[in-house]
């Protein structure tokens, strides 16, 4: 199992006890892998094992090359159940990742908000130049406190002065990949791709992409400057980028990379009919995860089951390698604590015939999910296309 990425920490009510619950994330525990301290090898000359062995395989994203699978790291931070993790073993979880193949880490400054940034950039230090790290501007957080102010910013001063205070907590000179995290509805984003621009001739920023936005938004910011990747949420739970936004990125030459690409824990099997969701955690106010629509879902995990169980793997690994399947583009970031690394990265390794995929690809066509990936207060900051320059 792997509690990953909701990618939800918005402003979306403020004011309100659902708004507060909003901006948490999510973590969890399974099977181990090793733990690597901070005087180790590893932290003491940048050592790299089975990264350097390539094990994992690798995939582009535009230019970029990365590891086929990769971590987001929002939740180690603070959990979806609201629980605060141990900084040192969080750490531990980025090096064992590296140690295992993971050349790939997905933060952004809204989660902790700028928490997340430090934790990966103490993470990365002995091992920065042997991975590809990235973070997201966009929501109107305090430069300064980190504090969340109301709706969006990515004005170009302010995008400028967002990435400065992201390298400090990276303790990088660049970042790999910067997005666009919400499209801002007050700046076109032919002015954002000019701030990055900026960024990139200082060697600040190496690629670019956005998440979740609007097509022709998409169109616009790719004409302006080549983006490396879009990242919206993707799963066997959410199949809604297939319909448009992949075959897109498959037109321009973008890489996608999905984020909850386990559906908030629920492909892994850790979810079942009787689950209800402690106070803050934010599957307890999304409608697919609610009593009434929760038992006819689980028809997904019993699939996955089968599956696992013909492949000699998990349930989550099968969702993965799905997901990795379906375009050889396609980069998941998979949240995890410790105990999930192995099981997660391991989905590299299964491997689908031409018919078993098509055989799976129509068996989980075949399943009709009811309910809503997100409440309305944040599905409302995704598709938005950005204003036209006057």
């Amino acid at each position: 199992m792997s509690n990953e990425n909701s990618d939800t920490p918005h402003p979306v009510a403020q004011g309100t006890a659902l708004s507060r619950r909003l901006f948490l994330g999510a973590a969890g525990a399974l099977a181990a892998v090793p733990i690597l301290e901070a005087g180790s090898t590893l932290a003491q000359e940048g050592g790299t094992s089975a990264a350097a062995s390539g094990g994992l395989g690798r995939r582009r994203l535009g230019s970029l090359e990365v590891s086929s699978i990769g971590i987001g790291v929002q939740n180690m931070s603070r959990t979806y159940q609201t629980t605060i993790p141990n900084r040192q073993e969080m750490i531990r979880i980025i090096r064992a990742a590296f140690e295992n193949g993971v050349t790939f880490f997905d933060a952004a400054e809204a989660y902790g908000p700028h928490e997340v940034e430090r934790i990966l950039g103490e993470g990365v230090k002995p091992i920065r130049d042997k991975v590809a790290i990235t973070s997201k501007f966009g929501w109107n957080i305090d430069l300064e406190t980190g504090k969340r102010l109301p709706g969006l910013n990515s004005r170009p001063e302010h995008i400028k002065l967002a990435v400065e205070g992201m390298l400090k907590r990276l303790q990088t000179d660049r970042i790999d990949v910067l997005y666009q995290h919400r499209v801002d509805p007050q700046v076109p984003i032919e002015d954002v791709a000019g701030a990055v621009d900026d960024l990139m001739k200082q060697g600040k920023v190496l690629h670019w992409g956005l998440s979740e936005m609007g097509l022709n938004t998409l169109r616009r910011a790719h004409a302006a400057l080549p983006v490396a990747a879009v990242q919206n949420e993707y799963s066997m739970l959410w199949r809604g980028p297939e319909e448009a936004v992949i075959p897109l990125c498959e037109e321009l030459g973008i890489g996608f990379v999905p984020w909850s690409p386990l559906g908030v824990g629920f492909l892994t099997g850790a979810i079942d009919e009787r689950t209800r969701f402690a106070e803050g955690d934010i599957r307890g106010v999304e409608s697919r995860f609610s009593p009434e629509n929760l038992p006819g879902n689980l028809a997904l995990v019993t699939l996955l089951r089968g599956w696992a169980q013909r492949k000699q793997a998990a349930p989550g690994q099968i969702a993965l390698a799905w997901l990795m399947a379906q375009k050889p583009w396609i980069v998941p970031i998979p949240e995890t604590q410790m105990p999930h690394m192995l099981e997660n990265i391991g989905a590299a390794s299964v491997h689908f015939e031409p018919d078993e995929i098509k055989e799976l690809n129509e068996a989980v066509a075949a399943i009709e999910i009811s309910g809503a990936r997100l409440p309305d207060q944040v599905l409302v900051y995704s598709g938005v296309e950005a204003p036209q320059r006057t």
